[in-house]
């Protein structure tokens, strides 16, 4: 019986050994899947108390840990596990320290750096600035020094900025938010407690100058082109030290042309709006002395023979005043201006025609002459050459602003209104069109100077609703007198002013087709309302 027992316990043992038997894996692909780090880089921060410890930061993707040889003889290497930093103690030298890094399985990877310890300051620090291709707002710095043992930057867009650290060799990238001048700091650290420190200026601005130019907008690039011996450098405005401006010095030698191109030789971003109706520039400008001639020249910066040229005069001195440059008066033996050209660059001249006596000129605010917005009302007098006269001829009339061909007795001004009814409509003619309603609330009564070639030739004078001609008034009058001009009234007495009207309707002879001829040529002229 005990024998029995006996073998039912080791069955059930065998069963229990058999059943907590692990699986044979015969997979090890995983293994042969070697991850070899990447992106390795290395720091040293080295305690500036002048005792050589070496903070050594190494880092790098893929990293299990770090075997670090420190590169001088006396030492072995020593293991870092990822994510860690070990200190090391140096004399003063120059060190190559080797980073080997491990992954988890099996792939090496490694790096040398250079390492100086010197307790003594840096020397020729210097560092470049460059900016990104295809990201203007973005700048990579490099930098160079003797005794260094790393790299501090600063670049000058924050508060409280804390600093990047970086190796000689390196290049350490920022992006900037928005146009300045920034100035961006290196900081050359040693071994110990010495620095070594150099700051540059970098502009972060547009491409091209750009009208108008006040040397205050920062996404601006003021660069200004000498020529002829003058020198032109940024100044501050001696009666406002918050304003940029321009200096111009005009050497004691230099030439009678001597002057300055606003911007680069590549002139304006876009160009001058100069019209034969409004083609004037300003510039402030702070002269030492009265009297002095000081041209303006602007051209096309790809042909320098398309160009106009004029000059205003200082009226005082040791001051500041505000000049104005009239391209419709052209300096005698220099190009007219010419409103089918492109101006695009501009260029000043202090005392022309002198050689230089060491004057010295400051300048700013250089602004194109927007011409006054004048817009059609009524008196229409069609003098301005400010105002587009602009008819709408319909049907056979056909209106125009024309010299005046008869500038005597009533009418002897120097324009006029033509209207030539050809074939077309009996009720051929023309109307303006006013940027605001007709108020007729206290004058009733239009005046127009006529010069008919015929008495008793009709003339209907109408106002309409801008965009409901079924809402309008008329009047008709005749000429009595024919080949002279004569003042025609329209008695509008009786129009509704509760209408709204905007548009000014003329129709000479109305039920009688035009030919074009002389007998149905008409002039017109000075509307008011009275």
């Amino acid at each position: 019986m005990k024998f029995f027992k006996y073998l039912i316990v080791l069955s059930f043992l065998a069963a229990v050994i058999n059943s907590c038997k692990k699986d044979t894996y015969n997979d090890t692909s995983f293994a042969s899947k070697v991850i070899t780090p990447a992106n390795l880089s290395v720091l040293f921060k080295i305690t500036q108390d002048n005792s050589g410890t070496v903070t050594i930061i190494p880092s790098g993707e893929g990293v299990s840990f770090f075997e670090v040889f420190f590169g001088d003889s006396k030492t072995d290497s020593a293991k870092v596990i990822a994510a860690s930093t070990i200190n090391h103690i140096y004399p003063e030298g120059i060190y190559n320290v080797r980073i080997v890094a491990h992954s988890i399985t099996g792939g090496i990877s490694e790096i040398t750096k250079p390492l100086t310890v010197s307790f003594r300051a840096p020397e020729n620090l210097d560092f470049s600035i460059t900016p990104t291709a295809g990201n203007k707002f973005k700048v990579g710095i490099t930098a160079t020094a003797l005794y260094e043992t790393m790299f501090q930057v600063y670049f000058g867009d924050a508060v409280n900025e804390v600093p990047l650290l970086f190796l000689q060799g390196d290049t350490v990238s920022h992006t900037y938010t928005t146009f300045g001048i920034y100035n961006i700091k290196v900081v050359a650290l040693s071994g110990g407690v010495a620095t070594t420190q150099l700051i540059k200026t970098y502009k972060l601005t547009t491409a091209q100058i750009d009208l108008p130019v006040t040397f205050d907008d920062v996404k601006f690039d003021y660069t200004t082109t000498d020529f002829g011996g003058g020198t032109t450098v940024d100044a501050i405005d001696t009666t406002n030290s918050n304003n940029k401006v321009k200096r111009t010095l005009k050497p004691v030698g230099s030439e009678t042309w001597a002057g300055v191109t606003i911007g680069t030789p590549l002139g304006f971003a876009t160009p001058i709006p100069l019209t034969a109706a409004s083609n004037q520039m300003s510039i402030r400008v702070f002269s030492p002395a009265v009297g002095i001639h000081i041209r303006l020249k602007v051209e096309n910066h790809t042909d320098g023979k398309k160009s106009v040229e004029t000059e205003a005069l200082s009226t005082v001195a040791n001051a500041w005043e505000t000049l104005t440059f009239d391209f419709n008066n052209n300096v005698s033996g220099t190009p007219a201006f010419n409103s089918t050209y492109t101006y695009d660059k501009a260029s000043l001249f202090f005392d022309f025609g002198n050689v230089g006596t060491g004057k010295i000129f400051y300048w700013d605010d250089v602004k194109y002459i927007v011409a006054p917005q004048t817009i059609l009302s009524i008196p229409i007098d069609f003098e301005s050459s400010a105002i587009a006269y602009n008819f709408t001829n319909f049907d056979g009339g056909m209106a125009s602003v024309v010299a005046n061909p008869f500038a005597t007795g009533a009418d002897v001004s120097s324009k006029v209104a033509k209207m030539v009814k050809g074939a077309g409509q009996t009720w051929g003619g023309t109307y303006l069109t006013m940027p605001s309603p007709i108020n007729f609330a206290s004058k009733k009564t239009f005046k127009m100077k006529v010069y008919s070639p015929r008495v008793g030739a009709k003339i209907l004078f109408k106002v309409e609703n801008l965009t409901n001609g079924a809402v309008s008034f008329e009047k008709e009058m005749a000429s009595t007198v024919a080949n002279a001009w004569e003042t025609i009234t329209f008695d509008y007495s009786a129009v509704p002013t509760n209408q709204s009207f905007s548009k000014i309707t003329l129709i000479w002879d109305n039920g009688t087709a035009g030919d074009g001829s002389a007998n149905y040529t008409f002039y017109f002229d000075d509307i008011s309302l009275n």
